[in-house]
């Protein structure tokens, strides 16, 4: 998403991707598992809101 990047501190970002990993794509911040979920998931897309700052504003 333009505007985005991975968050800079790089053990976060495995924490937060062995997460989805473990949750078969899914945001592991989330309770439940659905279509809205898979990571992006629709939060992020359509209001630019990533709860487990996997995803940061781009400074730039």
């Amino acid at each position: 998403m333009k505007g985005y990047r991975f968050n800079p501190d790089r053990e976060y970002v495995e924490k937060i991707l062995e997460g989805i990993r473990r949750k078969e794509g899914h945001c592991p911040c989330r309770l439940h598992a659905d279509e809205t979920t898979l990571c992006p998931c629709d939060e992020f897309v359509q209001e630019g809101i990533c709860k487990c700052n996997l995803f940061v504003k781009d400074p730039e």
